[in-house]
């Protein structure tokens, strides 16, 4: 087959320009690329034992592919890359050898659920991993852990955890948790509260004073020359009742997972 072929030299052109940072030249790489990974994925399952050196250099391009999709940032991207890989890693076990690369995308993947609060698939994904994989290996470790402290509320480990990551590329998708929960425990302030402080709000948030700031002007409150954001029309009234910080938390993690179980 002359695309597959083909394949091997666009892996080695793909491969340089990845170690090189040339992000994008692999772009311009992954493209071309396309049509033959397709022929892969549609040929007879009792050719494949006799393709595997080609199955290989298709995995290398797709973790590349999956990795620089991080580089730029393109979650749509790297969730379509993912969903090709867990063939290779899944079906096709048993003709090619473990990626050394496989546990930290699938980590990764698991991010990326989570950034999304997808936890259903979350932990559909976990049950297709080794029990033992979940404990010990780093990359598995992590998103465990993580998801472990947001349905405690401990947002505190979470923030922890956000400079111990296994990988640089974790990162990416950390930073976007972070901001799911933010949005999420902003969510439960604006029930919680008829007014808060932008100082308290902020500290809430995790943020320094020029963060929240722009952050409190994305969410659209109103803050009024003395300092204090009022969630609420002057003509609305609501018992304001006191929510410390830490059950503040827990109630935005709780509200996230009823909504989870309604979708």
């Amino acid at each position: 087959m002359a695309a597959l072929k083909e394949l091997v030299n666009q892996y080695q052109t793909l491969n340089g320009q990845w170690k090189k940072k040339d992000h994008s030249g692999c772009a311009q790489t992954l493209s071309k690329v396309k049509v033959a990974l397709m022929e892969i994925a549609f040929l007879p399952t009792d050719e494949l034992p006799k393709l595997k050196q080609e199955l290989m250099v298709a995995r290398d391009i797709l973790e590349i592919g999956a990795n620089y999709s991080i580089a730029a940032q393109d979650v749509e991207s790297f969730e379509r890359y993912m969903a090709q890989l867990k063939t290779y890693y899944s079906d096709y076990s048993h003709i090619l050898p473990e990626s050394p690369y496989q546990f930290e995308l699938l980590g990764l993947n698991l991010l990326c659920l989570l950034s999304k609060n997808k936890i259903a698939d979350f932990h559909t994904e976990l049950e297709q991993l080794p029990s033992d994989t979940l404990q010990n290996n780093p990359y598995i470790r992590n998103p465990v852990r993580l998801e472990q402290f947001i349905m405690e509320g401990n947002y505190n480990k979470v923030i922890m955890m956000k400079d111990n990551v296994p990988a640089e590329s974790y990162s990416f998708f950390i930073n976007k948790l972070m901001d799911t929960i933010r949005d999420e425990i902003a969510s439960c302030m604006e029930k919680a509260y008829e007014q808060i402080s932008s100082k308290d709000c902020t500290q809430m948030l995790q943020l320094d004073s020029k963060a929240g700031s722009t952050y409190i002007k994305e969410r659209g409150w109103n803050v009024g020359k003395d300092g204090i954001i009022r969630f609420l029309d002057a003509n609305e009234k609501k018992p304001l009742e006191e929510v410390p910080t830490e059950e503040l938390a827990k109630m935005s993690i709780t509200y996230a997972r009823e909504m989870e179980q309604i979708v």
